[in-house]
């Protein structure tokens, strides 16, 4: 953790984020030029990704640092934009992009989305110990170490992170007793790796159309939702009113409200009722987390009002409101990452790079081998990697109405991560010098 940067009030920086967002939008609209250029060759959302993370490099923003008192204390301090975006915004907009979802169409897709989030897990669970097997021929002493020092047991923590999500990886960090002190080097790892992940999806997704002739992909399934998404948008498309902007922001943060009001009664019920759920090294433990509930509740909003006369609403706007929000969490996300940092601990780096590159190499063949689209890569792998909290944000990127395809696989991804990053870890202690 680093000093206090330029700007810590988190009003002033979530005013520089939406600034941001307003420069990207406004010269990404621009029909001729080095502009249309420039978003020729790099994606409007990446760049929404990418300016936070620059500004936060510079340590301009930053999502936490250290602060000294009068006492001569150090105190830990952190911005609440990304915990806001990511508990208020993000459910908000997951009811909104989902309410003009055609359920029959979604459940279309067939079986090719499972199957590719499946192949970028066995990518995470085998890219492990191959990373560390390749690392070692190098630099044996970057993938080495004995008891609660040993790297593997570190790297455990990020397959829990990378396969299912932070409970996932706090259930490993309990498990196999990594040194604490060192921790904080995984956890960097973690962000930086992923975070680069991410950035590679997003650029893939202006090259989709290269990327989809290259797998000789079928992409009937994902057009034919989007068609018909976009033919029922345009049915009931309206100029809206003052009216509708309220309805549907009630019909948001309501249904926000009934998220954490339900996560916080389930996760309870499941802690004081179910024994396992309280041991993080069980499976079970996924069912304690309230924004495990508080995703899937708004979610489950999202559908069931789209068979509703409220989908109707969708022609007002409601998923461009949706769409705004998930564009802050965007820039929420972006704000997190350092680029700077990615030299901090080159070796681990290296690693966790390597490991990146598997999980997309096996992504990819099988993407080959069946002909998924790259929809189901990007979403497949960012479901595993980056969990609820981002894998919509890719799938948006597509078309706002394809958001609960991420939500959906990321779920699964809590639901196997705890297993999944076991097996990684016994393979990845096999693996180590």
């Amino acid at each position: 953790m680093r000093n206090a940067p330029f700007f810590t009030d988190d009003t002033i920086v979530f005013g520089i984020l939406m600034l941001l967002l307003g420069f990207v939008f406004y010269t990404s609209a621009k029909e001729d030029g080095f502009w249309k250029k420039f978003y020729g060759i790099v994606p409007a959302l990446l760049m929404c990704y990418l300016l936070p993370a620059i500004l936060n490099s510079f340590n301009i923003i930053s999502p936490e640092w250290i602060t000294i008192n009068e006492a001569g204390e150090e105190i830990e301090k952190s911005s609440n934009v990304y915990f806001i975006a990511s508990r208020y915004l993000l459910p908000a907009a997951l009811v909104l992009m989902t309410i003009s979802i055609d359920l029959k169409a979604l459940l279309n897709l067939g079986p090719k989305a499972l199957i590719i989030f499946f192949a970028g897990t066995i990518g995470i669970v085998f890219g492990g110990p191959i990373a560390i097997l390749l690392i070692s021929i190098v630099s044996p002493e970057t993938v080495g170490g004995a008891g609660p020092d040993a790297v593997w047991r570190g790297l455990s923590t990020i397959a829990g992170s990378w396969i299912g999500g932070g409970a996932n990886q706090a259930a490993m960090l309990e498990i196999f007793k990594y040194n604490s002190q060192k921790y904080g080097a995984m956890v960097l790892v973690d962000i930086v790796v992923a975070n680069l992940g991410m950035a590679f999806l997003l650029y893939g997704i202006g090259k989709k159309e290269i990327i989809n002739k290259w797998l000789k992909a079928d992409n009937s399934s994902v057009q034919e939702l989007q068609d018909k998404v976009s033919n029922y948008q345009e049915s009931v498309k309206r100029n809206p009113s003052l009216n509708d902007y309220m309805i549907i922001l009630a019909i948001a943060f309501f249904a926000v409200a009934l998220s954490h009001f339900g996560a916080g009664v389930l996760s309870t019920f499941f802690k004081n009722n179910f024994e396992s759920v309280n041991d993080v090294t069980s499976f079970a433990s996924t069912f304690g987390g309230e924004f495990f509930w508080m995703i899937t509740i708004a979610t489950i909003i999202g559908i069931s009002l789209s068979f509703t006369p409220l989908k109707s609403y969708d022609g007002a706007g409601a998923g461009k409101i949706g769409s705004i929000f998930i564009y802050i969490l965007v820039a929420s996300i972006g704000m997190k990452m350092d680029l700077g940092s990615v030299m901090d601990n080159p070796g681990l780096i290296i690693v966790g790079v390597v490991w990146m590159l598997i999980h997309f190499i096996i992504i990819f063949t099988v993407a080959k081998l069946i002909k998924a689209p790259y929809f189901f890569i990007a979403v497949g792998s960012q479901a595993n990697v980056g969990g609820a909290a981002s894998a919509p944000v890719v799938a948006s990127a597509f078309h706002p109405s394809l958001a609960s395809v991420g939500v959906l696989l990321a779920i699964f991804g809590y639901v196997v991560g705890t297993y999944g990053a076991i097996f990684c870890a016994y393979l990845m202690e096999i693996a180590s010098p």
